[in-house]
């Protein structure tokens, strides 16, 4: 995921989204919080930033990715299939608020080997419909940073003060369209983990309900002058069967001004399921309003094992009307310095005139 950094001049991403997840730097050293110049997505890592996208600015990060799975407990059984995945995010109201979409629809083919001989289900199906709110609630980025013009360290260094993260919380449902969902809580096998016994006497498989609440703390920080660190900690499907706990750490490193790379950890934990993926990707910028990326990852465990292949592209409509540049900041600081002198030359030369006139009576 892209972010960008608050006071530098290369972009960054996740979560990273300093000189590059989830901030846009503006100027060296200026920061306007919350909006950026330039795209600021939480692709094509998992997690989410702490930054919206700032006012009056609607997003969409949308892609498509390859799944693999594979479950030794089902005698190698697999599942095979394609997501479509898509994020609309819109900040209103101010710039700290943001109301966002999180959609993703599977379409695949299970292949069970519990028999002896293997049989083919075709499942398709939503993963996600999620709708939230995210507010920052501290952000300790709205100082502006002092220009040491005598020491490059000073400016560039490492500064403890920097790991002080902005923190946002993230409150939503997951709503469930589908009367039949082929996927209940992500579960690709779900047609056939359930036990022999439970299968022959028709007891009804799993299912999630219409409704059940997410809800998100996700923390950002900037060290480095390239370097971003976010972290997520979410508790998901509440009011259902199995409730989830799950962590995201992403770290996100800018090559240039264009490219950057990041690295991340996935755990989710319930009774029903637990895994740990690990994801790497890169994310190019294509221009001030669209990002393109990829991420290659996998689990570690083979109950089931996951293979991830991902591609996307995340474009902004930026309507931010009170968003004003760095460039802009120093022209109008430098018309009020530069007016300011005029009226203090005008006012001297007047007090001068005066005193010449008086010389000259006397």
């Amino acid at each position: 995921m892209m972010y960008y950094y608050p006071y530098g001049l290369y972009y960054i991403w996740p979560m990273v989204r300093i000189n590059f997840i989830v901030v846009l730097l503006i100027s060296p050293f200026v920061l306007i919080a919350q909006y950026t110049d330039q795209i600021n997505s939480n692709r094509p890592g998992a997690s989410i930033g702490a930054f919206s996208v700032g006012k009056n600015v609607v997003q969409a990060e949308a892609g498509f990715a390859f799944r693999r799975y594979g479950h030794s407990g089902y005698n190698n059984s697999t599942f095979n299939g394609g997501i479509s995945f898509l994020s609309v995010r819109w900040g209103f109201l101010k710039e700290t608020l943001e109301l966002t979409y999180e959609g993703s629809y599977l379409k695949g083919t299970l292949n069970s080997k519990i028999s002896s001989t293997p049989k083919n289900y075709h499942k398709k199906g939503f993963l996600q419909n999620f709708i939230g709110l995210k507010y920052l609630i501290y952000d300790p980025f709205k100082r502006v940073k002092k220009v040491n013009r005598y020491s490059w360290k000073a400016n560039n260094g490492f500064k403890l003060r920097e790991l002080v993260p902005a923190i946002s919380l993230t409150l939503g449902t997951n709503i469930s369209f589908e009367k039949n969902n082929p996927f209940p809580y992500n579960n690709v096998f779900g047609v056939i983990y359930r036990p022999i016994l439970y299968q022959n006497i028709g007891a009804p498989a799993d299912k999630e309900p219409f409704l059940h609440l997410r809800g998100t703390i996700s923390t950002q920080s900037h060290f480095l002058g390239s370097w971003v660190f976010v972290t997520n900690f979410s508790y998901n499907r509440y009011f259902s069967d199995y409730p989830e706990k799950s962590f995201i750490l992403t770290l996100t490193h800018t090559l240039d001004q264009l490219w950057s790379v990041y690295i991340e950890h996935q755990g989710l934990k319930s009774d029903l399921f637990s895994d740990n993926l690990f994801r790497l990707g890169l994310a190019h910028l294509y221009s001030n309003n669209i990002q393109i990326e990829a991420t290659l990852g996998s689990s570690l465990k083979d109950t089931p094992h996951q293979f991830i292949a991902n591609i996307g592209i995340s474009y902004r409509l930026d309507f931010h009307k009170d968003f004003t540049s760095a460039e802009e900041l120093d022209a109008k600081s430098s018309k009020r310095e530069e007016k300011q002198f005029k009226k203090t030359f005008k006012k001297n030369s007047k007090i001068e005139k005066k005193r010449n006139k008086k010389a000259k009576k006397n």
